[in-house]
């Protein structure tokens, strides 16, 4: 795969001198101590720390710490510290490629944001994009920005609104038929009656600046509400929103909440892929086994923060986190079951009635992310990242010919790992070859899309959302 040579950018870089950086760093220390910065590390720790028994909460802040200045160490001291501002239509990269991979080009449209955490087009090109602890906001086609709802400054308050954790103003998505009703869709965390995740319905004016019309249209999605030995309050709640471009439903993921009975309960929506209609009805033909809440499609899951298409088949496939093994990337089929299942058997005790990142059997084998002994027909992952876990997150099924040798492959992001993936899938839905998007920075990918345009636009922790065009073929 390829090297890439950068176009200069325009932005202005500084030179750190020694004494600045051990200034700068002093600093950053002293604010590690705040609470901000401690939620922010307790968050980090919950990702990039694997849990291990006992003394969890000392030891992982103590890890993440260390990784977090570490980190900081290694963007400082090469002295290259650039501020290009938010609209960056310039900070382009020309990502290079060989045989019959496409040549990409490398946009940075926006930096600055605060923990951006997915992104959704409307017809006309317009982009909304949501920020975990801020709400959700639009990118107009002349790059300015509008904050339509959330926290304080956007159009509309959202006075119940909060964030925790890995918890927050998540998903977005856009109705199939935006033109005649305008509706957009949120996943977001609610203190109205008791802390839960839930999905709700906007309305957004043709200007784009605001939205009206609320209507919450699932309420009550599993929120861990507490610290506990496994990690912070917030942890694990899913949170992707996708319509299906063949049935037009709305899929919607949810996490585990480090809860050991939650994935396999069938009466909560913890754990689940659900698929409802745009009123938050249950879709018919979701195969619900007999007493279970009917709007779910799929159980057993961890925390699913990617859900795609196939082009060819319009089958949903699943991308979950793994505990310290086994990312999982999933074709679903109706009342399917992912395998997933963190409560102890009989005989076996874990901390909060969670062996996620231990083991739920007495002969200490791992948790597997598939549990086949227990679930003999649980739905079969299409690959497994080598047996690794690095924080599978946000994919989609690149479309179009611009994408020559990718066309119809899976496009994975990944977190921890920093990258994205490519993946072909066969007819019978199993990963058959893998390449790695090479050129971009190892970022944290937290969503990817394909835009109306073709290309693909990449939400990054780092604040930063990009454009990657495939570049015409000469």
């Amino acid at each position: 795969m390829a090297s890439w040579s950068r176009i200069p950018l325009p932005c202005i870089r500084a030179t750190v001198s020694p004494r600045d950086f051990s200034h700068t760093l002093k600093n950053v220390k002293e604010s590690l101590f705040s609470t901000k910065w401690h939620e922010k590390l307790e968050a980090f720790a919950q990702e990039v720390v694997p849990f291990s028994p006992p003394k969890l909460e000392a030891v992982a802040m103590k890890r993440a710490m260390t990784l977090f200045l570490v980190s900081l160490v290694t963007i400082f001291l090469p002295a290259a510290v650039a501020h290009c501002g938010k609209n960056l239509n310039e900070a382009t990269d020309l990502v290079t490629a060989a045989g019959n991979e496409p040549k990409l080009v490398r946009t940075v449209l926006l930096s600055g944001l605060k923990s951006p955490w997915d992104l959704a087009f409307t017809p006309d090109g317009t982009m909304l994009f949501t920020e975990k602890c801020r709400g959700l906001s639009v990118r107009l086609a002349d790059g300015s920005i509008r904050r339509l709802f959330g926290t304080a400054g956007a159009a509309v308050v959202a006075n119940d609104f909060f964030c925790q954790g890995q918890s927050g103003m998540l998903g977005v998505a856009v109705d199939p038929e935006f033109t005649g009703n305008r509706f957009i869709y949120v996943y977001m965390l609610s203190n109205l009656d008791n802390p839960a995740n839930r999905v709700v319905r906007l309305t957004v004016d043709t200007g784009y600046t605001t939205v009206s019309a609320r209507k919450d249209i699932v309420a009550g999605i599993a929120y861990k509400k507490s610290f506990n030995f496994w990690g912070g309050a917030g942890t694990h709640s899913g949170g992707r929103l996708r319509f299906s471009p063949v049935d037009g439903f709305l899929y919607v993921t949810t996490g585990d909440n480090h809860d050991g009975p939650l994935p396999q309960d069938l009466t909560r929506l913890g754990g689940k892929t659900l698929r409802i209609d745009r009123n938050g009805k249950a879709a018919p033909g979701n195969k619900t086994p007999t007493g279970g809440d009917t709007r779910i499609f799929t159980s057993g899951h961890r925390n699913v923060q990617g859900i795609a298409f196939h082009p060819g088949t319009g089958q949903p496939f699943a991308c979950e986190h793994g505990p310290r093994h086994s990312d999982e990337v999933t074709p679903l089929v109706a009342g399917g079951n992912g395998g997933w299942d963190p409560q102890p058997e009989a005989g076996v005790t874990c901390v909060s009635n969670y062996c996620g990142y231990t083991s739920t059997k007495r002969d200490g084998t791992p948790t597997p992310m598939t549990d086949l002994a227990r679930f003999p027909e649980a739905l079969r992952p299409a690959w497994t990242n080598n047996g690794i876990s690095e924080g599978m997150g946000s994919c989609v099924f690149l479309n179009g010919a611009q994408w020559q040798a990718w066309d119809g492959r899976l496009a994975v992001g990944f977190l921890r790992g920093g990258r994205i993936e490519i993946l072909q899938v066969d007819a019978a839905g199993m990963t058959t070859d893998t390449a790695t998007v090479a050129g971009i920075p190892k970022e944290r990918m937290r969503s990817i899309v394909q835009g109306p345009d073709g290309a693909l636009y990449v939400a990054s922790d780092a604040g930063e959302i990009w454009r990657l065009a495939a570049s015409p073929q000469p």
